[in-house]
């Protein structure tokens, strides 16, 4: 451990002498223990692409937008939400596990930050097409058909009323399902979604500024637009990742 980070991991737990430290404000919330510690302020991840390198599907105005604008600001909010409480030592993914609807700084905007840099890495400039090797079998097996799952997961973004997001997720039983979520949550908030927990694996933004500049208020057109930008390789190791 860096002396920096040493000395940072010092002064949180040099608190406990006042106050215990892994008990939040919020009134009759269960105490929340951070497992995994991390050191530094979460940072907005760089695209792996051009910002226009998924037209004409995802236009570059939007991508620069919804990338620099929005993303960056879930990322500056989550980090002055989780000041002086135990989720700032915490990884993302211990934050979204952790945290309850008595925190919707922190709900709102560690989905937002996680939701989207999942979604950056789920897009490819040369994607599209099928899965193909254990998931292409998974997913067959499931819905019966590449084509049914298309339909079926379109119509998870489609019947999302106001914003959200259409997962594929894998469950605790290494099944899949199709659901969507509300705003900013996901799969991964066990204390908030609950009967729709698990791994999520493809995730679809059917917020308006993901789409409304291109789309307008055709969401349909912006799915179908979606099927040919899928980066099927990072869907692929993120199941065999769940299934482990």
């Amino acid at each position: 451990m860096k002396k920096r980070d040493f000395l940072r991991a010092a002064g949180l737990f040099g608190l406990a002498g006042i106050a215990n430290p892994f008990r939040l404000s919020a009134a009759n919330d269960e105490p929340v223990e951070a497992t995994t510690f991390r050191s530094g302020d979460f940072e907005l991840p760089k695209l792996g692409y051009a910002t226009d390198a998924l037209e004409p599907h995802f236009d570059k105005q939007t991508m620069e937008i919804h990338h620099g604008k929005h993303h960056a600001a879930y990322v500056r909010n989550l980090n002055d939400a989780i000041k002086n409480t135990p989720y700032a030592t915490m990884e993302i993914e211990e934050i979204l596990a952790k945290v309850t609807d008595k925190f919707p700084a922190i709900r709102n905007n560690g989905g937002g930050h996680y939701n989207h840099t999942m979604f950056w890495q789920l897009l490819a400039a040369k994607g599209g097409g099928q899965p193909s090797g254990k998931l292409a079998d998974a997913i067959n097996a499931k819905f019966g058909s590449f084509d049914k799952f298309k339909e079926l997961f379109g119509k998870e973004g489609t019947s999302r009323f106001g914003s959200g997001w259409a997962w594929l997720v894998v469950d605790k039983k290494k099944g899949l399902f199709l659901t969507s979520t509300a705003n900013q949550d996901n799969p991964l908030m066990t204390k908030i979604v609950k009967k729709q927990v698990g791994t999520p694996i493809l995730g679809l933004d059917v917020w308006e500024h993901a789409y409304y500049l291109k789309y307008q208020n055709r969401r349909a057109d912006y799915i179908a637009a979606f099927w040919n930008v899928v980066n099927w390789e990072e869907v692929s190791r993120r199941y065999e990742q769940a299934m482990v």
